[in-house]
């Protein structure tokens, strides 16, 4: 099958028998359901820029597995150049959606248990890794999402999952069969789930021999029997759903959505498993998931970052202080913190090796170190995008008030900036501002720059076992004249 088309994308959804819910209610129609589709919009834009001569370089690759043309989201990386061209189209996409666009977390899944499994089968005599080639065939020539589910529950974060009062709370296996296995669990913050065809599972932590029902990497149809997505609440969610909604929703066309994904007793097939009780190598897969998940925030949070300093510019035009000093100052600032961002995602892309099953990663000390970056320099941006933007940002009235023919002029007359900007220009400016730094883009955006692949503490500690103190410190007694 050659590339999919963004509406042949969205037609293949509604083939699913996806069981989800949301506020209270099971969503049966989940491609045109107003909050849901705007993060549809952002996958399928992932589609329709593939088909665009211009930026076929980036959003299309050939495959390591078959030579023919596929997406980049399904690409096995074969050099640096495929590493840092990943990231310059994470950019690209956030630069058009300003939103999550939810392919990631597959691609990165892909790539870490791709040369996880060769080394499994390297010493432990397994099939996994002939497994996980064809499941990434397939998918490639059905220009699949896949939607990557490492994050468990994790209940008391002191004890590990064999030891957990409830041993759901990390997914495990809970029968071994002739012909597969069975599991019992969840998976938490899955963004993009909704608009996916398959969710291939991970282990979320290191383990030990004790723990080997919950060393299991798999993947399955979304809609396999005994799976249940409930949607996750988003600030300002429900803005959607008001009638004619536009101006209040600030990104009316994209967005972004995770949910919590429960796997009730769901059977997993034999040639659908990728690790299944080796636990030394739980470690390896996630470490190497994380190193590149932590590569992609390079990209996807610099394109959100370029439309809200964007955003913050007009913002300063139509309030009439793009003159000021510190205006200018302040924007600079935000362009310089967001191209250091992008500084590192490329810099761990081109310091990149090959690993033993022949694909490429990241280095690990410089993409723990992007991300620790994205832990702190989006909150600035947001910081110097609401200063710029200014109070009105948040005391906005309802789109509602502009169309009441009892306050329409009251507004358009009190709330006009520069005379020759429209007022309503101006309302779309900071509302837009106001989905990137609190509403539902935030989730995508602000928030998730915390939480996103992992906690600022777990890019410290891997930081610290990269770092190579040691040799620093050989480093300094060479110049110091100490002896060793």
């Amino acid at each position: 099958m050659a590339l999919m088309t963004g509406e042949q994308y969205v037609e293949s959804l509604r083939k699913l028998k996806l069981n989800i819910y949301m506020l209270g209610e099971k969503i049966d129609n989940p491609i045109d359901n107003p909050i849901l589709r705007p993060s549809l919009n952002s996958v399928k834009m992932t589609y329709d820029l593939a088909q665009v001569p211009e930026y076929e370089d980036l959003m299309t690759a050939t495959s390591k597995l078959t030579g023919n043309k596929i997406n980049r989201f399904l690409n096995l990386h074969q050099s640096t150049d495929d590493l840092v061209k990943k990231v310059k189209m994470q950019r690209l996409l956030g630069q058009k959606t300003a939103a999550c666009f939810q392919r990631c977390v597959g691609m990165d899944a892909i790539n870490a248990v791709y040369s996880t499994t060769y080394e499994t089968d390297q010493k432990c005599g397994t099939n996994y890794h002939e497994n996980f080639k064809k499941f990434v065939e397939y998918a490639e020539e059905n220009d699949l999402t896949i939607d990557g589910a490492m994050t468990d529950p994790k209940g008391d974060r002191g004890l590990s999952p064999s030891k957990q009062a409830d041993p759901d709370l990390y997914l495990r296996v809970v029968e071994r069969r002739e012909d597969g296995v069975v599991v019992r669990g969840a998976k938490a913050h899955q963004t993009g789930i909704c608009n996916s065809h398959e969710v291939l599972v991970l282990p979320t932590v290191s383990m030990k021999p004790e723990d080997k029902d919950y060393a299991i990497a798999f993947s399955v149809p979304t809609d396999t029997e005994g799976i249940t997505m409930i949607i996750g609440r988003q600030s300002c969610d429900t803005r959607k759903l008001e009638k004619d909604a536009d101006l209040d929703v600030g990104n009316k066309v994209f967005g972004g959505v995770e949910a919590l994904v429960v796997f009730d007793n769901v059977f997993v097939p034999n040639d659908r498993i990728f690790l299944n009780g080796e636990t030394e190598f739980a470690g390896m897969v996630v470490e190497r998931f994380a190193g590149y998940h932590r590569q992609s925030y390079g990209g996807c949070k610099v394109g959100v970052g370029d439309v809200l300093i964007g955003a913050a510019a007009l913002a300063a035009e139509y309030n009439g202080a793009a003159k000021a000093s510190h205006i200018k100052d302040k924007l600079i600032e935000m362009m310089h913190l967001n191209e250091t961002l992008y500084s590192c995602g490329i810099a761990c892309s081109a310091e990149g090796q090959k690993t033993e099953a022949g694909n490429y990663q990241i280095d690990l000390l410089l993409a723990n170190v992007c991300k620790q970056n994205i832990t702190r320099f989006p909150y600035e941006i947001t910081r110097l995008a609401e200063d710029i933007a200014g109070g009105l940002m948040v005391t906005m009235p309802s789109e509602q008030d502009f169309k009441n023919p009892a306050t329409k002029d009251m507004l358009e007359k009190y709330l006009k900036g520069v005379d020759s900007v429209p007022t309503m220009d101006r309302m779309k400016i900071l509302r837009l501002i106001e989905n990137l730094c609190l509403g539902t883009a935030a989730v995508g955006y602000r928030t998730e720059s915390m939480h996103g692949a992992g906690s600022p503490q777990a890019q410290r500690i891997m930081i610290s076992r990269q770092g190579n103190l040691a040799h620093k410190k050989e480093l300094a007694k060479d110049i110091a004249r100490i002896d060793k």
